[in-house]
């Protein structure tokens, strides 16, 4: 499946810079389909091959709707309303001219695109992000989030998520920072690729338990995409 952009994906990339990474070589490795354009497959070599940071982490298993799931993966700027509506995230996404931006409600702010997308994998660049509570931490990141639904009770499949990142930083100073940070530094960096994903679970559980209520929670905010709202009311089969 082709998409306009990525939706909660774009986070880490963005809260990586002020959250801590992994010092020196770029790892993981981060394998490219052969059939991605040649100019966003350099963009992106580029990054991992220069990469000051990188994080992989997975995910335990939920109930998910696959639809559903997708679905949010691909239209951000609602998604962003859902996790506002459900109180489980600070992030806000916007287009602003042809570019996507998210804030995530704690400083840190930069403009996003989706390279690819096929079923079970996206692959995201973040760029120019920075943190406001650290001057010129500008920087670019890839993201990849590889997912795979699998059968568990009668009709109630799950999901299985690894997010991996790889980050540039401008900033000399963050750099050595972060390469003085050590395995307290890594540690930051992989909690906050986890929370991430609990992010995912959390909006996922809750449209799982109740989904009634999440779709009345999203409805009542103001500035919801109306055509939007009405695709994700179908898509939970609700009357």
């Amino acid at each position: 499946m082709r998409s306009r952009r990525l939706a909660l994906l774009v986070l880490l990339a963005l809260a990586v810079l002020s959250g801590g990474v992994r010092p020196g070589a770029a790892e993981p490795t981060l394998p490219l389909p052969p059939e991605m354009p040649v100019k966003d497959r350099h963009r992106l070599e580029e990054i991992v091959k220069r990469a000051f940071a990188s994080t992989q982490v997975t995910f335990e298993a939920y109930p998910v709707r696959p639809e559903v799931f997708e679905y949010l993966l691909d239209h951000p700027e609602f998604a962003s309303h859902v996790t506002r509506a459900l109180r489980v995230a600070r992030y806000k996404i916007w287009r602003e001219s042809d570019a996507l931006w998210l804030d995530d409600g704690w400083g840190v702010r930069g403009t996003f695109a989706v390279v690819y997308a096929e079923p079970g994998r996206r692959l995201m660049r973040a760029q120019e992000a920075w943190q406001s509570a650290l001057p010129g931490s500008k920087g670019r990141a890839v993201v990849a989030l590889a997912y795979k639904f699998q059968p568990a009770a009668p009709g109630r499949p799950q999901v299985l998520t690894t997010l991996t990142s790889f980050v540039q930083i401008d900033s000399a100073v963050v750099r050595t920072i972060g390469r003085m940070g050590g395995p307290l530094v890594q540690k930051k960096a992989d909690r906050e690729a986890r929370q991430l994903l609990k992010v995912f679970a959390r909006v996922s559980r809750a449209i799982e338990d109740n989904p009634a209520d999440v779709y009345a929670r999203v409805r009542e905010r103001p500035d919801v995409p109306k055509a939007e709202l009405e695709e994700f009311r179908k898509l939970l089969r609700l009357p």
